[in-house]
């Protein structure tokens, strides 16, 4: 059963509400009408017992001037319903014993006193009544010159959902409502789904357009706090910037008058040693900044034959190292239009495979379509990387020292950037050790 509700329990906010709202207005609505059923069955329980009582009244007084030996024919030509049975007697139906006549019973067949209106003589002699069943009624009354007329009246069965109308009229103001649900449900819920959209796009890109602030005062104050946080990253993100370009600029110069020191030292072995280091730093202070920057968040996005761009960073690569070109490869279909941005694109998977030719020797660039995005994946044959560091690597200037060391070159700032470019696309990637050796590469991008 738990499981079962799961399945039937909407997602989506809207979804919930207007399932909430629609089980609610159905059991209201079920239960006005049941309410309305029952009243109009009393009404008409009323009616028919008043319509029997009317003619055994009738027949009585029909059999009451006739003599009696007429009495007998006239009951058989008598029409009577099937729930109203007569029979003439000489000894009466009602006996002491029988149970009497329920209060509501009497009320409804009117059998409290006084005595019904008419001459004297159109009276019986003697009345008795008792209850026959929870709907019936026996009823003896004693004729002048003896003998008794014998009657039962018999309310039918009480049918409240008799009416064909009933389940069309609830159908009908169930389906009118759970429109008019959904609709309003949707309507209302729409800044809720704005404002996810919103926080998705300013996930992608910092500088995405702000929310409109209408709609109703919660909504408005709602889209006014989110632009005010957007504006106050923005503003982070830029003083962030403008501090690490600052430093980097103020470093330059003790880095070049360093470098211009080491170049009148004697010491040959201690003077390599020194350019080498002070190389490392512009490397390193160059990368942050250009991961500080990131300049690619300005580029907007557009359809872009990702096929031809990953043969392209392949082509570059195999230039870059002709000793390592027979060790590059590509598989996948020849073109893929994937929305995104060229160049941000192209970094990132430059830096995953030059990645994958430092430290692994190999890289096989595997392209597979998925809805309207794709997924990539890339391998290698290097040692791999301990299953506990995995997700370390992607930190800023994490190194793995088994294998990706400081004596292989690099900032440990490639993985940083090309998973921050693939998240600001809505992407994601991730490392496996592969079975046989290497690391795999997979990188996922929505439409």
């Amino acid at each position: 059963m738990s499981s079962l509700l799961a399945r039937l329990w909407p997602s989506s906010l809207a979804g919930r509400t207007a399932f909430v709202l629609i089980l609610g207005l159905m059991a209201v609505q079920g239960l006005g009408l049941t309410i309305h059923a029952f009243d109009r069955l009393e009404l008409q329980r009323a009616a028919e017992a008043r319509d029997l009582s009317f003619r055994a009244a009738a027949l009585w007084r029909a059999l009451v001037t006739q003599p009696p030996e007429r009495r007998a024919a006239v009951l058989a030509e008598a029409e009577l319903p099937s729930n109203l049975l007569a029979s003439v007697d000489r000894e009466p139906w009602v006996r002491p014993e029988m149970p009497p006549v329920p209060p509501h019973l009497r009320r409804l067949f009117r059998l409290e006193p006084p005595p019904p209106p008419g001459p004297r003589r159109l009276r019986p002699v003697e009345s008795l009544s008792a209850a026959g069943g929870p709907s019936e009624v026996a009823l003896s009354l004693r004729f002048a010159e003896g003998g008794w007329l014998n009657m039962r009246l018999r309310l039918p069965a009480p049918r409240p959902w008799h009416s064909d109308r009933f389940l069309a009229a609830f159908a009908a103001m169930s389906v009118a409502a759970a429109l008019l649900i959904l609709w309003a449900v949707r309507r209302l819920t729409r800044p809720v789904r704005d404002l996810a959209a919103a926080a998705e796009r300013l996930g992608r890109d910092v500088n995405a357009p702000a929310l409109p602030e209408t709609g109703p005062r919660e909504v408005a104050q709602a889209a006014a706090a989110f632009n005010g946080m957007a504006t106050n990253i923005r503003r982070f993100v830029a003083d962030r910037t403008q501090m690490l370009a600052a430093i980097g600029h103020d470093l330059r110069t003790p880095i070049t008058r360093l470098r211009l020191r080491a170049e009148l030292m004697e010491d040959e072995e201690q003077q390599r040693r020194m350019l080498a280091d002070l190389d490392e730093m512009e490397a390193m202070i160059a990368a942050t900044l250009a991961f500080a920057r990131d300049d690619a968040a300005a580029e907007p996005a557009a359809p872009v034959d990702l096929a031809a761009l990953a043969r392209t960073v392949l082509d570059e690569a195999a230039d870059a190292q002709p000793e390592l070109a027979d060790r590059i490869a590509y598989s996948g279909p020849e073109h893929l239009t994937v929305s995104l941005r060229p160049l941000a694109m192209k970094r990132a998977l430059g830096n995953l495979v030059a990645n994958a030719l430092k430290y692994g020797g190999a890289a096989r660039l595997a392209l597979e379509p998925r809805g309207a995005g794709a997924v990539i994946a890339i391998e290698d044959d290097g040692p791999g990387i301990p299953e506990a560091a995995l997700e370390e690597v992607f930190q800023p200037f994490r190194r793995i020292e088994a294998s990706r060391n400081r004596e292989t070159g690099g900032t440990g700032l490639g993985l940083t950037i090309a998973r921050s470019i693939l998240r600001a696309h809505g992407g994601e990637v991730s490392l496996h050790n592969r079975e046989g050796g290497g690391l795999r590469v997979v990188v996922s991008l929505p439409g």
